[in-house]
């Protein structure tokens, strides 16, 4: 459990009742973006109150009254996606940077210059936001906010969010290991052969083609065939 010193309120209010849980101010933003967080970690104590500034801990009909159930991961999880989480300044500053640096790693490695057809380094993505005066946004996930960051970086720098349909075939000695690494890159179709060889097709940003082929050829020493079967724009 997070320390009770280290815990933030998250709150909840219904018809006019008010919900509040002492929980990890990071892992409950995790959360509240749709990943899936440890229970055990989230929580500073598992009690419903009223004001836990004060203590006062709700009813156990009234906990059922709101939310159907007294499960208390589930009050838990109901109260941080659809209520809010009170962080303090500090903690809204390392998130901003927290969130900022994750945008920029996600644009890096699915985008690319078209005029080059190569990912653009961080760094150039980090220098096109703050051009762009990009404000994040610590209450909407990374993908919520790729388009509308992309679509104002584009003042500063050519880039291209476009994915592409590949094919690989990989021979039967490399297959078992190759297809471990092709999952990494979302699988859209696989097909084994009766000689034990794999057909895949997978969609991906462009700008991480190079990176799949790498692996793969580390993987088959350069013994795999490859084709573009479609590009998205």
């Amino acid at each position: 459990m997070v320390k009770l010193t280290d815990a933030v309120i998250a709150r909840f209010e219904h018809s006019g009742e008010r919900f509040e849980m002492l929980v990890d101010p990071y892992l409950a933003m995790d959360l509240k973006h749709g990943k899936e967080v440890n229970f055990d970690d989230l929580l500073a104590a598992d009690t419903v109150f009223k004001d836990a500034n004060k203590g006062d801990a709700k009813s156990e009909d009234s906990i059922k009254k709101v939310f159907h159930t007294t499960d208390i991961k589930e009050v838990a999880r109901k109260i941080i996606i659809d209520g809010d989480v009170q962080l303090t300044t500090q903690q809204k500053r390392e998130m901003i940077e927290r969130k900022r640096t994750e945008i920029i790693t996600f644009i890096s490695r699915n985008a690319l210059n078209p005029q080059t057809n190569s990912p653009h380094p961080p760094q150039r993505i980090e220098n096109a936001m703050t051009e762009a005066k990009i404000q994040v946004d610590i209450g909407k996930s990374v993908k919520e906010q790729i388009p509308k960051i992309v679509s104002q970086i584009k003042k500063f720098i050519p880039i291209s969010m476009e994915k592409i349909k590949i094919a690989v075939k990989i021979p039967a000695t490399y297959a078992g290991k190759a297809n471990v690494v092709l999952h990494k890159y979302g699988i859209q179709k696989e097909e084994w052969q009766r000689d034990g060889s794999l057909i895949a097709v997978l969609e991906l940003p462009a700008g991480i083609k190079q990176e799949l082929f790498s692996e793969l050829n580390s993987i088959t020493h350069g013994d795999f065939e490859s084709k573009i079967v479609e590009e998205k724009h």
